[in-house]
């Protein structure tokens, strides 16, 4: 049984608001607006839904969460709380799966808020009032689970099974599959239980087609960028220090002076012009 501060605000919602709305899940919705801002729709649903009660609640997008399309995590005493939706998996649904799946985590918010149910797997009775209230005013049709088996799939591409004993158990048959290229270890919940129960080592069995070349072919193009990069520096460098430098005649080379030695003194060239106003200018000589 839902608890009685529960049934009394369930009363309150069911009189308060009994009119029919739109329908918020009509396909006409996928042209219109495909792709509709969650934080708007999250304060639209809170006023029409839930007396605007979560407004100490958030809601944001999550790109690593590929396992599940929504998640509600309960944070302090004083009603707070989080909602992420899943980037990954969303992003390939049409707008009727956001808005079921927004609506369905909001069902969790509201529940905590109003009377502290932490329970984030209970989908007893309160939660499948609230449910069938939505559904009945909303047209939408909000479940108990909603997972997206085919796109968990496909972002599932990385791979290990167990070399152990339970890779004989059903259902996982040894097989841990993830978005993220993590192997299984010490920070998985579940690994205290797999040493004691089995004690096998994983072995990556998978990975997305193109993944290790690709990874491969970046390293080496990196490599490449920094060793171009070296040599260009080291040119530039022999470059300037030729220039900066004063030219110096080798071993195989020799001044000028050692061929024609030269011990006058030294005159100014002055310009021709210079030297015809001298000759202008001076009185001519006797001849005889």
């Amino acid at each position: 049984m839902a608890p009685s501060s529960g049934l009394f605000e369930m009363e309150m919602i069911q009189s308060a608001s009994p009119r029919r709305l739109e329908c918020l899940v009509d396909p006409q919705w996928e042209l219109i607006d495909p792709t509709p801002d969650i934080h708007a729709l999250f304060l639209q649903f809170n006023d029409t839904f839930f007396q605007g009660t979560l407004a100490g609640c958030e809601v944001r997008w999550s790109p690593r969460m590929t396992l599940c399309a929504g998640l509600c995590s309960y944070e302090g005493r004083g009603g707070l709380c989080s909602i992420r939706l899943s980037k990954p998996l969303l992003s390939l649904r049409p707008r009727k799966d956001l808005v079921e799946t927004l609506l369905h985590e909001m069902i969790h918010a509201y529940l905590f808020v109003t009377v502290r149910n932490r329970d984030r797997d209970g989908h007893g009775e309160s939660f499948q009032f609230h449910m069938r209230r939505i559904n009945a005013r909303a047209g939408t049709h909000i479940t108990i689970y909603h997972s997206f088996h085919a796109e968990v799939r496909n972002y599932h591409q990385h791979w290990w099974r167990c070399e152990g004993v339970c890779r004989k158990r059903p259902p996982f048959f040894g097989f841990v599959k993830r978005a993220m290229n993590r192997a299984p270890g010490p920070s998985d919940y579940w690994w205290s239980r797999h040493q004691a129960s089995c004690g096998g080592k994983f072995v990556k069995v998978k990975e997305p087609e193109g993944y290790t070349n690709g990874k491969k072919k970046s390293l080496e193009g990196s490599k490449r960028k920094i060793e171009t990069a070296e040599t260009d520096n080291t040119d530039s460098k022999m470059k300037r220090s030729k220039s900066e430098s004063p030219s110096k005649p080798t071993q195989n080379q020799s001044q000028i002076t050692n061929f024609f030695p030269f011990s006058g003194t030294g005159q100014k060239a002055e310009s021709s012009k210079n030297q015809c106003d001298k000759s202008q200018n001076s009185p001519p000589k006797n001849t005889k």
